[in-house]
């Protein structure tokens, strides 16, 4: 069980479910606090055995070489590029925006067919297990490789969420990244952070919400305001497990968001 440091903030109601910023930061920098373990057992090309193959739910050396893998791929993409092919993707689909990010970052990985990113997605983060996400998982090891998989999987809820969670706080802000950046903090589309504590097997909730509103990190955290800037909230995670990837979905969704507001132009 995590015990602050008489130094620390005052601990959460709950020591298994954090809410403070302080807190969730000081278990996401310490490696005796991993994901919790998914099946090993599942048979190739499944949903469980994808799950038991990529860095999200690994940890130690496996989950830093499969990262790398990760890494290097997108090193081999361009923000830039990323952003103006999804505006104009938005515009050309005449504002129609669901499925243009997941259909720009294949594109630029090489798979030209994400039609199966959806099913295969919608049991990604829980697990939870059909004969539909199996049969959408291997559709997609057979269109690319596991590291490309990896980033269209966790791209695709969470990138067009963060979309839809921006869409209404857009009006009367020029600066679309700014307005990015504060729905990160304000409404993430990940709302909480499992880990598990090796030293007693306890699982630990990290309440993203909660962390990303803490008065002693952020003032007047209720209040949406994109001038705030690149603070330190926790959507990206923090410490020995960074999400890889922040550039390019920062990229997706403005280049959405950008072809949204252009063709509302006259």
């Amino acid at each position: 069980m995590l015990r602050p440091s008489p130094n620390s903030p005052a601990p959460s109601v709950d020591l298994m479910h954090l809410t403070r910023h302080a807190e969730a930061l000081a278990v996401l920098a310490d490696p005796r606090y991993v994901p919790p373990p998914v099946r090993q057992d599942a048979p190739e090309g499944t949903l469980a055995w994808l799950r038991a193959h990529v860095s999200r739910f690994s940890s130690g050396a496996e989950h830093a070489a499969r990262r790398r893998s990760v890494v290097e791929r997108l090193a081999a993409l361009d923000p830039v590029r990323l952003r103006a092919d999804a505006r104009r993707a938005t515009l050309e689909r005449a504002g129609d925006w669901r499925g243009v990010p997941t259909r720009v970052l294949g594109a630029a990985l090489g798979v030209a067919d994400t039609a199966p990113v959806a099913a295969a997605a919608a049991g990604y983060l829980s697990g939870e297990e059909s004969p539909q996400r199996d049969a959408a998982v291997a559709a997609l090891l057979d269109r690319a490789d596991l590291p490309a998989v990896t980033l269209l999987l966790q791209a695709h809820d969470a990138t067009e969420t963060l979309i839809a969670n921006a869409l209404p706080r857009l009006a009367g802000h020029d600066d679309v990244e700014a307005v990015l950046r504060e729905t990160l903090r304000h409404d993430p589309p990940v709302k909480v952070l499992r880990r598990l504590d090796l030293r007693d097997e306890e699982e630990v909730t990290l309440d993203v919400v909660a962390a990303n509103r803490d008065p002693d990190v952020f003032p007047d955290p209720g209040r949406f305001d994109p001038a705030r800037g690149d603070g330190p909230h926790l959507t990206f995670g923090a410490g020995l497990r960074p999400c890889p990837a922040p550039a390019y979905a920062l990229a997706l969704a403005a280049g959405v968001l950008e072809g949204l507001r252009a063709g509302e132009r006259p």
